[in-house]
């Protein structure tokens, strides 16, 4: 899969790129105007066009990518108890980490099977999790678990009134209730509590959530950020 899309009208490239100094630039340039273009492997923006520094994506897409932190054995598949492992990582209580595994792991273990008949194990298939994508979200994953950046740069424009680059819990309140569908009450449910956890995990000591940190938890390396802090927690305090 690839992440650059190319215009073959000569003259279009170069209006988009007239100050490109060379192929590799040309293109780049020109990927960072195509917002239109969803990304599989990468979630880029206008600050960071190549995705995040220094993150491995594995072959996977942005969504898989999502998901796989809590893949902790990385055989390709969740099991609950592989989910309630990610959020003790993260720093979640154990009641909180068992209660967002019950939610994860029921709702979207069936859509991801290879068979009709459920699991009692209730295992996630990373390399199916597209299947799992809900209503009333900001579309910023397509139907192929693929990055939309110009998606991702509306939630900004649109809902962040107080900062360009941060949303506060008002304003990540607003986007949610405006990405409603009619009658789709588990999109509703699941929207909010994505976003919700989103705010609790990311926000700032000033109460609001940067655009990078947003980023991050849709490609997962905010997760990792997370997981790292926690382990620099606990080897601080057996100094």
């Amino acid at each position: 899969m690839c992440d650059v899309i190319v215009d073959h009208n000569l003259f279009q490239l170069i209006n988009l790129c007239v100050y490109c100094e060379s192929k590799l630039k040309l293109l780049w340039c020109l990927s960072l105007n195509q917002k239109d273009i969803p990304r599989a492997l990468v979630a880029v923006d206008d600050e960071y066009p190549l995705g995040t520094p220094d993150h491995d994506h594995k072959g996977m897409t942005v969504l898989q990518q999502h998901v796989a932190f809590f893949d902790r054995n990385h055989d390709g598949v969740i099991y609950p108890w592989e989910t309630y492992a990610g959020f003790r990582a993260m720093g979640f209580n154990p009641l909180v980490s068992f209660l967002s595994m019950l939610f994860i792991n029921i709702s979207f273990s069936y859509a991801t099977l290879e068979s009709w008949i459920p699991d009692p194990l209730l295992p996630i298939y990373i390399k199916n999790i597209h299947r799992t994508k809900h209503g009333s979200d900001s579309d910023v994953y397509d139907t192929e678990g693929r990055f939309t950046p110009w998606r991702f740069e509306e939630i900004f424009s649109k809902y962040a009134r107080t900062h360009p680059q941060y949303v506060t819990y008002d304003e990540l309140l607003e986007m949610t209730e405006a990405m409603r569908d009619a009658f789709d009450v588990f999109g509703w449910i699941a929207n909010k509590l994505e976003w919700g956890f989103t705010y609790w995990i990311a926000k700032n000591e000033k109460g609001m959530v940067p655009k990078e940190a947003i980023r991050g938890v849709y490609d997962g390396s905010f997760f990792e950020v997370l997981e790292k802090q926690q382990s620099e927690k606990k080897y601080k305090k057996y100094e």
